[in-house]
């Protein structure tokens, strides 16, 4: 699938739960935050920043950053799935 058809399905499902597959293997789940034309931020799920379901503060062991999740390049995704409910 091309990047900009995975840069349009990740905007129209910010907010949603999603697990997605990278072409190292790697997977990660978590709430679509942000969409750029060159990123899908993915908070995680469980554990990491605040849990009061907004954007917020979390400590990392290199200072503190802003909850906005991980960013992924569209180019490394190999598989997007939405899923009906947290994992």
């Amino acid at each position: 699938m091309s990047a900009a058809r995975y840069y349009d399905m990740c905007r129209r499902g910010i907010g949603r739960p999603v697990e997605i597959r990278t072409v190292d293997g790697r997977v990660h789940r978590g709430m679509i935050s942000r969409v750029t034309p060159q990123k899908v931020y993915v908070r995680p799920m469980g554990g990491r920043g605040p849990g009061y379901g907004g954007y917020g503060y979390f400590w990392r062991p290199w200072g503190f950053g802003l909850g906005l999740g991980i960013g992924i390049a569209f180019g490394a995704i190999a598989a997007l799935a939405f899923t009906p409910f947290w994992i």
